[in-house]
């Protein structure tokens, strides 16, 4: 159904591995392509062997009372019908996954009746995005509220599992027993690599037609979370390099801005494409001779950077350009790349510069480094395995 990928990629790894899996989940959200069709509660459908169980929770537009009332329509039915989903279902293992912490509370109840494990699954840092980045108040009831309730699982769980890998200290701060906490990360789906969708024929004669070129691919958001504005400006800087172009792969409310921008002001290395199938970017991948990641800095980025861009570039053998004011990434870690400051354009362009005049062999070397990495410890088998060694843990 897209966009949230994460739960269904590690239950289809655990149903192969021989368990059971259920996931509850809300009949409507907006980073969904496409929202199944629910006429009840605990409708049920079974996709890839998962087990699905739809709330009717209600539609919603934009970040506000609409949308905090399915959180509230969606916990306040699991907490009702704990005592009936741990009858039903008998779980050995409640995960509660999702990007607010408000259902602890139901992850909680299920798990006392079932008498087992209670895993919190920490994707977003709420409340703290609401205050650090929505720039809500802290004394805001909504932002209260949310701080109890990541305050509850923190203290409340066997297990806490967080995607940022910096978060730790962050977590104990608010309740966590240090040993309960573990980092497992996003990743990579091998079979997706194997049986990659090819992408558009617009896109193909594009590459085609540059075959010359060196190109400094982005796929993504053009959001101004994105900083394309200043990959522009670092572009509009290496005009001269006529070797180099950019080519910007994806769509967002910024886009027609970013080119008019572009025309306006002559930045003739700059290339637009449309937004292509998930599927599809593996194949994108291979017309890329470096992969750019950049983003507006933020407060968050001091936990870490988890963006599924990262592991498929490297999962590309793609020497990468991460402009991310944040600590050490992998590109640092595993030294398939450079990490440099978005807003630092000297370092911006001496970071490409530096895989341009690389020599061909040095170059596949640091894209084989970060290929290495992703399959020795970011596919999601290995995401699963290492999951179930904390599920199975008395």
């Amino acid at each position: 159904m897209g966009m949230e990928f994460r739960p269904y990629y590690l239950s289809r790894e655990w149903v192969k591995m021989g368990h059971n899996v259920t996931i509850i989940a809300g009949d409507y959200s907006h980073l969904r392509k496409k929202n199944p069709t629910v006429t009840r509660d605990f409708q049920t459908e079974n996709i890839d062997g998962i087990e699905y169980v739809w709330l009717k929770t209600g539609r919603y537009t934009g970040n506000g009372a609409a949308r905090a009332l399915t959180m509230e329509r969606f916990v306040r039915k699991l907490y009702i019908n704990a005592p009936k989903i741990s009858f039903i279902w008998k779980p050995d293992v409640v995960i509660a996954s999702s990007t607010y912490p408000l259902d602890t509370y139901a992850a909680q109840r299920i798990a006392k009746f079932a008498h087992c494990k209670y895993i919190h699954e920490f994707h977003d840092l709420w409340p703290a995005t609401l205050y650090e980045v929505g720039g809500m108040s802290k004394k805001h009831p909504f932002v209260v509220l949310m701080q109890i309730a990541e305050n509850s699982a923190c203290k409340h769980c066997n297990d806490c599992v967080a995607l940022a890998p910096y978060t730790k200290d962050y977590f104990v701060s608010h309740g966590l027993i240090p040993r309960k906490f573990n980092n497992i990360q996003n990743g990579i789906v091998e079979q997706e690599w194997e049986n990659s969708e090819s992408i558009p024929e617009e896109h193909k004669k594009f590459f085609l037609k540059n075959s010359d070129k060196f190109i400094v691919g982005y796929f993504g958001g053009h959001a101004l979370s994105n900083a394309l504005d200043w990959s522009l400006d670092v572009a509009k800087d290496m005009q001269n390099e006529k070797n180099i172009i950019f080519v910007f792969v994806g769509d967002g409310i910024e886009k027609d801005r970013l080119k008019k921008r572009a025309e306006d002001e002559g930045i003739n290395n700059v290339y637009f494409l449309p937004q292509i199938n998930k599927k599809a970017i593996p194949d994108l991948l291979q017309y890329f001779d470096c992969s750019y990641m950049t983003g507006m800095p933020s407060p968050l980025y001091r936990f870490g950077l988890c963006l599924n861009k990262m592991y498929d570039s490297m999962m590309a053998g793609l020497p990468i350009v991460c402009a991310f004011d944040a600590p050490d990434t992998l590109v640092r870690e595993f030294d398939c790349g450079y990490q440099c400051n978005p807003q630092n354009k000297s370092e911006v362009k001496n970071a490409i510069m530096k895989i341009v005049n690389m020599p061909i062999e040095k170059r596949l070397e640091m894209g084989k480094r970060g290929k290495e990495a992703v399959l020795s410890y970011f596919t999601y088998y290995k995401l699963a395995k290492q999951f179930e060694a904390i599920m199975e843990e008395k």
